[in-house]
């Protein structure tokens, strides 16, 4: 089946957080312009979930359900067929998004005060849940070698020692960087989080979107130490763009965490777990839109070439980074030796391009930007075009 990327959905005035930030922001922009920050797509949703919710809708009671078997069913054989991970129907909780797998895992694992572990550049929601729960933030800086980014190890190794260290969450793939953590990697990481008693909140959200050359592997497979101290946080809400139906599966395999992990839910008022839309569009998902999948991913690829071969041509200042993961594409600007509050109203007041602005992922991202190539490779490149226009102005000279 040929599905349509090409045709752009405009999705202003229908209470999409991405738009109304772009209209805040620069209440004049063109028409035609798109944003291209928060991870969701301005494309069509697959026809296999539309077509699925609304047989399912046309004769379905709205009540209280629970997960059914065949819901259970179709996310094991999904982690088993796509990630060669076997999970079992008891270790699934279904969470109204993974946003608050991160606050019920900080809640449930760690004390007021204790410090929690992540790696800068990285998903703002980390830092926030961090900070919100008045947790101490520990930041290990990723090392940044060349287009790519790497583990510090040894500062990791450092900062696990300290006997307040109590959670780790973890980005993989990582959220901004495109980095597909390799087994060996998460090896490391969980012998030494297991050896100072560190627990994992693994975030894979964007699991299942993985760049050719590359492949993807749950953390908790990667040995029996790791599923005895990860929490792993899933959806299909990248996938296959429902993130506004709030259904996630946090995946525990070890007794006692789990059962930590569904009191803080019950505490909270969150132990109903999730919606019956949600349960089904997930569910259909799994089973009836795996070619969907495929050609978005054959999108994204397409569309992270052909913005890497037009910014190497037309401004080259911009470092591009490799994609490994993600459909979240990483850009450096520092070279233009602009303020990250110079850039983004450059970019957002000039060029008339909104993107997620890189310092908001931590103090590693000032000078860098975050697009989606989530979108029509027409609609990303007129963007593109702008973007180039209006930074050639501000390049150094001599």
């Amino acid at each position: 089946m040929s599905y349509d990327f090409e045709t752009p959905v405009n999705r202003s005035n229908t209470g999409s957080e991405k738009w109304a930030a772009m209209y805040r922001s620069n209440p004049n922009v063109g028409k035609d312009v798109f944003p291209f920050s928060v991870a969701d797509l301005d494309i069509k949703t697959a026809p296999e979930i539309v077509e699925g919710l609304q047989e399912y809708i046309a004769t379905a009671v709205m009540g209280y359900d629970l997960p059914t078997d065949s819901y259970y069913k179709a996310v094991i054989d999904w982690m088993e067929s796509r990630h060669s991970w076997e999970i079992k129907k008891e270790w699934i909780i279904c969470t109204p998004g993974i946003i608050a797998a991160f606050y019920s895992a900080i809640r449930a694992y760690t004390e007021p005060g204790d410090g929690v572990l992540y790696m800068g550049p990285v998903y703002y929601p980390f830092m926030k849940s961090i900070k919100n729960t008045k947790r101490t933030l520990i930041n290990n800086s990723l090392i940044r070698s060349g287009d790519r980014y790497e583990i510090d190890f040894d500062g990791l190794a450092d900062k696990a020692k300290d006997p307040n260290t109590k959670l780790m969450l973890f980005s993989n793939p990582h959220n901004p960087v495109g980095r597909v953590w390799t087994r060996t990697e998460l090896e490391k990481v969980v012998e030494i989080c297991a050896a100072n008693g560190v627990v994992i909140l693994a975030d894979e959200i964007h699991h299942d979107l993985i760049m050719p050359g590359h492949v993807f592997t749950p953390m908790a497979s990667v040995s029996a130490a790791a599923a005895d101290i990860c929490i792993t946080a899933t959806a299909a809400s990248k996938s296959f763009n429902i993130a506004g139906l709030r259904n996630s599966n946090v995946i525990i395999s070890d007794p006692e965490l789990h059962t930590a992990f569904k009191m803080d839910m019950e505490m909270t008022g969150i132990g109903g777990g999730t919606n019956v839309i949600g349960l089904k569009a997930t569910e259909i998902a799994y089973t009836a839109a795996e070619d969907w999948l495929g050609e978005f991913k054959a999108l994204i690829w397409h569309n992270h070439e052909t913005l890497k071969d037009f910014l190497a041509k037309e401004l080259p200042e911009v470092t591009v980074f490799d994609l490994e993961g993600t459909y979240l594409q990483w850009l450096d600007f520092s070279a233009f030796g602009l303020s990250h509050k110079q850039l983004e109203e450059i970019t957002e007041q000039e060029a008339q391009v909104f993107l997620d602005e890189g310092y908001i992922f931590g103090d590693e991202g000032r000078g860098y930007e975050r697009i989606s190539l989530g979108a029509p490779t027409k609609t990303l490149m007129e963007a593109m075009e702008r973007l180039v226009a209006v930074m050639q102005k501000y390049r150094k000279q001599g």
